[in-house]
């Protein structure tokens, strides 16, 4: 860990092409300049095949700050950063980038996952409550009749009034919905193998397996990480199990649901869909998910985009200054955690 007593970290930014002119305001600049030794204007785009100014700032770094895109920090990348001890990543999940050879080494690892949550469960709040409301439906209904209509009788079921909704998995994201959703008249069961029955009475929230957390629930969100564990979690009893009319929510991975059995559920109008995230991430141009009226399709947003990147690039640069002042990370990324997290 870096000492107070020493002078700035050395650091280098590593990210894919665009992300730091979006992430970083002349503000965020100025304060990383003042945090640590680093041209902020420099950024590497492939640390496996760096340019001469860019292989020179890496074999000084102690610190990258990374973001989406980054290079895998493999054994051979690693080699040619002898004094690196730190990777402060401005975005969510680090397992695209942190490979086993980072926790071999020793090298201490912080991600700004929790400022990515905010925006994911915001977004998920928003489809519940339109969910609840019918709001997509009567919005379509609308446009296409343009006439006066009996819209209480036709609504008559919709509310969002002791509406159950189910979260699936306590991830970040899950949690932080949990949290936005208690002003709401709702009741809100969980699903997620890892939580005990004294942690969830503290969330607020009912443990409910899988299959009966969708049987009694009208929308039913996934929030679990991806591994091969989760793959297809959704599937066809899940589905078969939820109420005719719900609607499943999916803002962490397509790989989650099984596609192939939610397409037959959508496409004879039983249930519902928002779906921010598909298996393959871009649909075919085929896929009915474009057309059915009763799915809201979105191309990956709910994540940080905009301004809200400013968001992790605040947390990032916290993180950046509890290290230089010699304090450990406040939201340190730890391995034996990765298992069962994003």
């Amino acid at each position: 860990m870096h000492h107070a007593t020493d002078t700035q970290p050395s650091l280098l930014l590593a990210m894919a092409p665009g992300i730091a002119e979006r992430l970083f305001t002349d503000g965020h600049r100025t304060r990383l300049a003042a945090l640590a030794r680093t041209d902020p204007y420099l950024v590497a785009h492939d640390l496996a095949a760096p340019g001469p100014r860019v292989a020179a700032a890496l074999a000084e770094a102690e610190v990258l700050l990374t973001c989406w895109g980054a290079t895998p920090l493999t054994a051979e990348v690693l080699d040619t950063a002898p004094n690196l001890r730190a990777v402060v990543h401005a975005a969510g999940s680090v397992k695209h980038h942190v490979t086993q050879a980072c926790w071999d080494r020793g090298i201490a690892v912080t991600s700004a996952a929790a400022a990515n949550a905010l925006p994911v469960a915001e977004y998920t709040l928003a489809a519940i409550l339109f969910a609840g409301k019918r709001v997509l439906h009567a919005a379509a209904r609308y446009r296409a009749l343009r006439a006066d209509h009996d819209w209480r009788e036709e609504l008559h079921g919709a509310g969002n009034h002791r509406r159950t909704v189910g979260i699936v998995g306590a991830s970040r994201i899950g949690r932080r919905v949990v949290e936005l959703l208690r002003p709401f008249d709702l009741d809100v069961l969980l699903y997620d193998p890892y939580v005990a029955p004294r942690e969830a009475a503290a969330l607020g929230v009912e443990l409910a397996p899988l299959d009966d957390l969708c049987a009694r629930s009208s929308v039913v969100s996934v929030h679990a990480p991806q591994l091969p564990a989760t793959r297809h979690m959704i599937g066809t009893r899940q589905l078969a199990a939820m109420p005719a009319g719900a609607t499943l929510i999916n803002t962490a991975r397509g790989s989650l649901v099984d596609e192939a059995a939610l397409l037959p559920e959508l496409a004879s109008g039983r249930l519902h869909a928002v779906l921010d995230v598909t298996e393959p991430e871009l649909p075919p141009p085929d896929s009915p998910l474009y057309d059915l009226p009763n799915v809201l399709l979105t191309p990956h947003i709910a994540g940080s985009l905009g301004d809200e990147l400013h968001r992790m690039a605040d947390q990032s640069l916290d993180e950046l200054e509890r290290y230089a002042a010699g304090r450990p990370f406040a939201d340190p990324v730890r391995p034996s955690a990765l298992h069962h997290s994003a």
